[in-house]
C-alpha cells in the first residue's frame, strides 16, 4: 500500500467552515494515528463551494444541496485533492461517474437541537414566532407542530447562524447536535429534541469520504476507518431517499438504526407548509437494508399521491 509523505502527502478537500475543518482534520488525525504517520505526510486542501458563496438565497433558488459537494467533487476529478470528506446529509443520492463514496465514518448523535435565548421548545414559543432556519424539513416540521408560526430564512454555518440569532432576526433556530459536538460546543443551554418528536435529515450525523474509483490505495488507507454499521444505516437511508427522488427542496426525515443486526427505520415526508405528515416503520436482517429503505419509501409514494410536495410554504 502506498503511503503518504512530506513530499507526497495525502490531499484531503474540505469546505471551509470551522464544522467542516474540524471533520477534516479529526479524519487526518485518526488515519495519523492508524498508520503511524507525520502530520507532514497530509495536506487540507479548503475549497469554497457555492453552496458557501451564496447565502442569501434559499438553496432550490441555486441549484440544491449538490452545491455543498459539487466543487469539491470537481477537484477529486482533475486531481487536485485525493479524498473529500462530506457530510451524508449534504450529499446528492446519485455520485459523478468515476468517483464512489464507499468509507463511512464512525456516526455521531443524529439528534436536531432547538437554539434559543427564550425558548425551550417549539410548545413555549408566542403565537406567530419565528423560527430561522432553511432546512426544508425542519421549517415543514415545525410548521406541522405549530401552523401559527413564521419561518425566515436562515443559511450558514453554525457561527452566523447563532450570530443571525443574537441579532434577534428569529426567536430560535434548529442546529444539528453531531455538528455542535464535533465543533466541541457544548448544548446544554440548549434542547435536544427526541428523534420521536422530529426525525432528522437523512444520513444527519454521518460522514463519507470520496475518492477516485481507481484509487485503490486511498480506500486501503482509509478501510481501518470504516464503520460498517454506519454504511448499513446509510444505505437503508439513502435508498428511502433515492427512491422518493428528495433533495432539498422535499420535507423527507428518517433514521435507521442497526441494532444486533437488525435494521429499525422510521421515515416520514411532509407537505412543504406543514400541513400534513405521513409516517412508515420497518425492519430487516441487515444484509437488507437498502430494499427496505427503497420499499418504504414506495410504500409512502402509492400512498402521497402525485403533487404532494406541491403546496408552498409560508416564508418570512
Amino acid at each position: 500500500m502506498r503511503q503518504p509523505d512530506a513530499s507526497t502527502p495525502l490531499r484531503i478537500g474540505t469546505r471551509g467552515s470551522p464544522l467542516a475543518l474540524a471533520q477534516a482534520f479529526q479524519t487526518r488525525d485518526w488515519l495519523r494515528v492508524q498508520h503511524d504517520l507525520p502530520v507532514e505526510a497530509f495536506e487540507i486542501v479548503v475549497i469554497k463551494t457555492t453552496a458557501d458563496r451564496v447565502l442569501d438565497k434559499l438553496l432550490k433558488e441555486i441549484g440544491g444541496k449538490g452545491l455543498f459537494t459539487k466543487e469539491l467533487e470537481e477537484a477529486l476529478l482533475d486531481g487536485r485533492i485525493d479524498l473529500a470528506v462530506h457530510c451524508v446529509k449534504d450529499m446528492a443520492v446519485a455520485e459523478p461517474e468515476g468517483l464512489v463514496s464507499d468509507i463511512f465514518l464512525p456516526r455521531e448523535d443524529p439528534r436536531d437541537v432547538l437554539v434559543s435565548h427564550k425558548y425551550r421548545s417549539l410548545e413555549e414559543l408566542p403565537l406567530g414566532a419565528s423560527v430561522g432556519t432553511s432546512s426544508m424539513r425542519r421549517g415543514a416540521q415545525a410548521l406541522f407542530a405549530r401552523p401559527d408560526l413564521r419561518i425566515v430564512n436562515f443559511r450558514g454555518n453554525v457561527q452566523s447562524r447563532l450570530s443571525k440569532l443574537e441579532q434577534g432576526l428569529a426567536d430560535c433556530t434548529f442546529l444539528a447536535l453531531a455538528g455542535l459536538n464535533r465543533l466541541g460546543m457544548s448544548a446544554e443551554s440548549w434542547t435536544v429534541i427526541g428523534t420521536e418528536e422530529m426525525l432528522p435529515a437523512i444520513g444527519q450525523g454521518a460522514l463519507s469520504v470520496q475518492r477516485r474509483k481507481g484509487d485503490l490505495w486511498v480506500r486501503d488507507l482509509l478501510m481501518p476507518l470504516h464503520d460498517p454499521v454506519c454504511e448499513r444505516e446509510m444505505a437503508c437511508e439513502r435508498s428511502f431517499l433515492g427512491t422518493l427522488e428528495g433533495n432539498c427542496q422535499t420535507p423527507i426525515a428518517g433514521l435507521a438504526r442497526l441494532r444486533d443486526d437488525v435494521i429499525h427505520f422510521r421515515g416520514e415526508i411532509l407537505r412543504t407548509n406543514g400541513a400534513e405528515r405521513m409516517t412508515v416503520e420497518g425492519s430487516c436482517p441487515a444484509a437488507e437494508a437498502a430494499a427496505l429503505g427503497a420499499r418504504l419509501a414506495r410504500d409512502l409514494l402509492s400512498r402521497a399521491g402525485p403533487g404532494f410536495f406541491d403546496w408552498k410554504r409560508p416564508c418570512g
